[in-house]
């Protein structure tokens, strides 16, 4: 047993001293091939690399002399860089939108706004946004369909003939369902409904693929406020068709108490319609063309998405409410 078991440790040890070789000739070749004045950095790992072989397989080779460190500059390509240091997002991954005015129908940027990628920049989910629109559309009907039954029918308490002697066939009653006027056997028995819950990871996947594909489509468009200087409807029409914003326009606002002017004129209107954010949700945005928010609006809806987003990455529940921006 003994025996064998310094058999397995010289087995092993050399097994370590051929990669440790292999490792250290692959490390002096790059070492050999990238001794260019343009490539500093890669000299530099090359000749640690060297050294850190050389040290572990108890051989010392100084085949190079060692760049100062003042040569890795900050330039240097990522793939290069110490694993410890944390990369930042890309610049490319922010979205940004103009905050545009709606005090006057000539359009005006007051500035841009940044949203974050994970709830305007998300990858559209198509089969995301079909199971909330197919679930929103199935808890609202309700089948009031309904027949009775033998029992619910009006009459038929006495036995209608005798049971023999008559020729006839037996019968206990006139509201059998086998007679005519009788009941119903196995019919609908409404009224039923046809909800069912979603889940949460669908749910908040179905309205960050619908706000990102709204984005992506210059179809949302963000506003410093909903504050118009007059209840006309002829100055929100004006608005709306010199912005080319489409026939059916959704404004939402962060409270459900939206200015009077607005209010007044989209309600002569019938293709404007205003939300409160707290009630948006993917049916309602797909169904008009155009989805105006407020600066208010966006950081709402941004904080609650991000906030159901982390609690679905940490698994830390299942479900929750339905109202996710409330």
């Amino acid at each position: 047993m003994a025996n064998r078991l310094i058999l397995r440790r010289h087995h092993n040890c050399g097994n370590m001293t051929t990669k440790m070789h292999l490792l250290l000739r692959s490390a002096s070749f790059l070492q050999q091939n990238l001794r260019q004045p343009g490539s500093p950095k890669c000299l530099l790992r090359a000749t640690q690399m060297v050294r850190l072989c050389s040290t572990q397989a108890g051989k010392v080779h100084d085949t190079a002399p060692a760049l100062p460190v003042a040569a890795a500059e900050s330039d240097a390509p990522a793939l290069l860089r110490p694993l410890t240091e944390t990369v930042a997002p890309s610049a490319a991954a922010v979205r940004q939108v103009w905050v545009e005015n709606m005090d006057s129908a000539d359009e005006r940027k007051l500035g841009l706004l940044e949203l974050h990628p994970e709830v305007f920049a998300a990858f559209p989910k198509l089969h995301l946004i079909h199971d909330n629109v197919r679930w929103q559309r199935m808890y609202r009907q309700v089948d009031y369909a309904a027949t009775k039954t033998r029992a619910e029918v009006r009459g038929g308490g006495r036995k209608p003939h005798p049971q023999k002697g008559g020729g006839r066939a037996r019968a206990g009653s006139i509201r059998s369902p086998l007679w005519k006027g009788g009941g119903v056997s196995h019919g609908p028995r409404g009224p039923k409904t046809h909800f069912y819950m979603l889940s949460h990871s669908a749910r908040v996947g179905g309205l960050c693929a619908t706000l990102s594909v709204k984005l992506a489509q210059n179809d949302l468009h963000v506003v410093r406020d909903l504050e118009l200087p007059s209840a006309d409807p002829g100055l929100l029409q004006e608005l709306v068709e010199r912005r080319y914003w489409g026939p059916s326009v959704l404004f939402v606002d962060d409270t459900d108490e939206m200015p009077e002017n607005l209010v007044r004129a989209a309600d002569q209107v019938p293709h404007y319609n205003l939300l409160p954010v707290y009630g948006l949700n993917v049916f309602t945005m797909l169904k008009h063309d155009t989805l105006v928010l407020t600066v208010a609006a966006v950081e709402r809806v941004q904080e609650r998405l991000l906030r159901a987003l982390s609690i679905h990455n940490s698994m830390a529940v299942k479900h929750t409410d339905a109202s996710l921006l409330r």
